[in-house]
């Protein structure tokens, strides 16, 4: 290559470069606050349990933020995707700051969500704002709008590289943005460097024995990765149905998280735990090494799938390994497995079949747990996403090719006998 040839590759990466440092740097503050945050306000309401009492009110106040000011930006992760796919306006900057507050609340008053989406939303809203700045193309701004979510990914649960593979993979079911794939590695790198910069610790988890693979194991691996996959399926569909059953029976907004959280205070109070509300770190972190109640993962996802449907905000993704690594626990009854193995397998297979980003969360999983799991991992991620079905907890989510040839068959069928 002369050295012509080399000056556009060397704008290119100018280019992006530059964007990298500016959005990953700031993205990476953000979720650094966010997570010292969530962290404050976790502690403080175990400590204060009388505080879920209230969580009707905190609904109401997120309802209400949203109802007058917000309503351009309620789609939330929906609204990236579908401004990635169709590029129509400037995702207004206000989406960060709401979403950040209404996660918040939600986890203070005992609310059962994640933190993913509000970091990915916080990520994108801030890198979109470049691209009124700097006046870009529609190409360039979805790559700015995916640097967005792989910093924001990256950076809120310390695994660049499963952050990177995640923006480029979450667009399109099937397909992956390789255009994109160097700003987002290059972002995803420099937001979780700059979390941790901030003295932000990750949780760490462990699987202190793998052993070696054999015909038994790999059946018994895909057959663990297939129930993983129906839990995911189950989860995306409680969450479209109450979220539907909310909208349907209450047409004011503001009033279905107050309802809601009428529901999910008096649930948790008859339960008499807060185990299943918020993050449940604890409990994901239990699931490596003690064996805890079969029914964890059921309760959890109903939780998360009520409090989000009813209009609460946060993420998907930290109940899904909540979910994953109990079902995980469970299976340990029948599958010859080790139980922390079971736990990281179904910690990011869950993840895989609702999100449908099998690559990602292979990768995640070694960065997570060890490369030396990654075919345990690799494995219950695919089986997973195979057996997921077309639905994923991100209705906008384009389906760029069927997961495997039996869908189309299955469609087909079903069109014959509308007619």
């Amino acid at each position: 290559m002369t050295t012509l040839q080399q000056i556009p590759f060397l704008l290119y990466l100018f280019k992006w470069v530059f964007f990298a440092i500016i959005i990953g740097t700031i993205v990476g503050s953000v979720s650094a606050f966010f997570l010292t945050s969530l962290n404050w306000i976790t502690n403080w309401r175990e400590n204060h349990v009388w505080v879920i009492a209230l969580l009707p009110l905190g609904g109401l106040f997120i309802g209400l933020m949203y109802h007058y000011w917000g309503t351009s930006v309620v789609k939330g992760n929906n609204q990236l995707l579908e401004e990635l796919h169709s590029p129509k306006q400037i995702i207004p900057l206000k989406m960060a700051p709401l979403i950040l507050v209404g996660t918040l609340i939600t986890h203070l008053f005992g609310g059962s969500a994640g933190r993913e989406g509000t970091a990915v939303q916080m990520g994108g809203a801030i890198a979109d704002q470049f691209t009124h700045l700097f006046q870009l193309s529609d190409p360039d701004r979805k790559i700015i709008i995916i640097m967005g979510i792989s910093a924001g990914f990256a950076s809120v649960f310390g695994t660049p590289l499963a952050g990177a593979i995640f923006a480029l993979e979450i667009m399109v079911l099937g397909r992956v943005r390789y255009e994109a794939i160097l700003p987002s590695f290059l972002v995803a790198l420099i937001a979780s460097y700059t979390c941790t910069t901030w003295n932000v610790s990750h949780t760490h988890y462990s699987i202190p024995y793998i052993p070696k693979i054999n015909p038994e194991l790999f059946f018994y691996t895909i057959g663990a990765g297939i129930l993983f996959g129906i839990t995911a399926l189950v989860f995306s569909k409680s969450t479209h149905f109450f979220s539907k059953l909310f909208k349907d029976r209450i047409k004011y907004a503001p009033l279905r998280p107050f309802i809601g959280g009428i529901i999910i205070a008096l649930i948790v109070w008859q339960l008499g735990t807060t185990k299943y509300i918020g993050l449940g770190i604890p409990t994901i972190t239990e699931a490596f090494n003690y064996n805890l109640p079969v029914y964890d993962f059921i309760l959890k996802l109903l939780l998360t799938a009520f409090t989000l449907g009813a209009g609460f905000k946060g993420g998907e993704v930290t109940p899904l390994f909540f979910i994953g690594a109990t079902l995980g626990n469970a299976l340990f009854l029948f599958v010859p497995l080790p139980i922390a193995l079971l736990a990281g397998m179904g910690f990011v297979a869950v993840f895989s079949g609702a999100t449908n980003t099998p690559i990602a969360c292979t990768i995640m999983g070694m960065e997570l747990f060890g490369i030396e799991c990654g075919l345990y991992i690799g494995l219950a991620s695919i089986a997973a996403y195979l057996c997921s079905g077309h639905t994923g907890i991100y209705s906008s989510q384009i389906i760029g090719g069927p997961k495997h040839h039996l869908y189309n068959r299955i469609k087909k069928r079903l069109n014959a006998l509308k007619q």
